[in-house]
């Protein structure tokens, strides 16, 4: 594909980051936006673009999705060509307790991205939704074609709504748009607030770790590097003739763990035996993810691989790097 112009929301967030720095590392020019909020540690965004995107000379503006005129303002200075659009408010128990930041940033944003695409008839849309939009389902592996409609949070509802909105654009506009449903991602330069990264912070305070669902939950980890493989190919795959202007994908490991044996694995990197604090399952959770990876792997010839082993080990010695300053 011809080097196009590109770009990446969120940038400064843990997928975004990566992602950008792929896109520019395969010869596109990006430029990356984010509104660097406080849900965790701006300092942490900042130092995801010093480290991932400076060295490659891609921009992360400073910018809030939820106001339509600044995100006009972006399309008209950059004319992109394709966007990724992987902004959102992210984290299911926040949901619970902090709608409005998911209705601004997941539903607000999301509409002026799609308006904007459509206005400048930009070539394809993608952007990330879930693997939470599959519910609490218990018939795993979770494929694209199975029902969508009965999230178990608000988090994931907005996720939904990012489809349907997509979907309806597509169908209205012809707008090329593609959704990506995200299975647990894991790795270097992580959010704090996911339970791997917090898990780790624990381990090595020598804090009892929280164990939801009794340790019994089940997770599709899916490292990072995965990730950004399969969303840089389906970013920068052509259009097909004959398939819908709107679809959806997942990206996961298809290899369901424990999270009892998750942790069993990240305490064996670090090297230190962790209190366990076993408790309920919390509202808003769900008892499985499982990825169906058929339809990523026949479309862009790729399936997330990285064992978890061997993802935990890279991300223990970025985080011992990390919390060493």
């Amino acid at each position: 594909m011809q080097p196009s112009n590109i770009l990446v929301t969120g940038a400064a967030g843990f997928v975004g980051a990566h992602v950008a720095a792929r896109l520019r590392a395969l010869g596109h020019a990006v430029v990356g936006c984010d509104n660097f909020n406080d849900y965790y540690s701006p300092e942490l965004k900042h130092a995801r673009v010093k480290a991932l995107l400076t060295p490659l000379a891609v921009a992360c503006e400073r910018l809030e999705l939820a106001d339509p005129a600044a995100v006009r303002g972006l399309f008209d200075r950059l004319q992109p060509r394709i966007v990724v659009h992987l902004a959102a408010q992210a984290g299911v128990r926040y949901s619970l307790t902090h709608p409005e930041p998911y209705i601004q940033s997941n539903l607000v944003g999301f509409a002026n991205i799609l308006e904007c695409a459509r206005q400048r008839s930009i070539d394809h849309l993608v952007y990330a939704s879930s693997s939470s939009v599959y519910g609490d389902r218990g018939d795993p592996p979770f494929r694209e074609t199975q029902p969508t409609d009965s999230p178990v949070s608000l988090y994931a509802a907005t996720k939904k709504a990012n489809e349907l909105m997509a979907h309806a654009y597509s169908h209205l506009y012809g707008l090329r748009a593609t959704g990506l449903r995200f299975f647990t991602v894991y790795g270097p330069w992580g959010r704090p607030d996911m339970a791997y990264f917090s898990f780790a912070e624990k381990i090595l305070a020598g804090q009892p770790l929280p164990v939801f669902g009794g340790g019994t939950l089940q997770r599709d980890f899916t490292y990072i590097d995965d990730i950004v493989e399969g969303v840089a190919r389906l970013a920068l795959s052509l259009a097909i003739a004959g398939q819908p202007a709107h679809e959806v994908f997942n990206i996961g490991n298809h290899q369901p763990v424990s999270v009892l044996a998750f942790i069993e694995l990240l305490a064996e990197h670090l090297g230190i035996k962790p209190q366990l604090q076993m408790l309920p399952m919390q509202p808003g959770d769900v008892s499985m993810t499982c990825a169906d990876v058929d339809k990523l792997r026949a479309r862009v010839g790729f399936e997330p691989s990285t064992p978890l082993r061997e993802g935990l080990g890279r991300f223990v010695e970025w985080f011992r790097r990390w919390k060493a300053g």
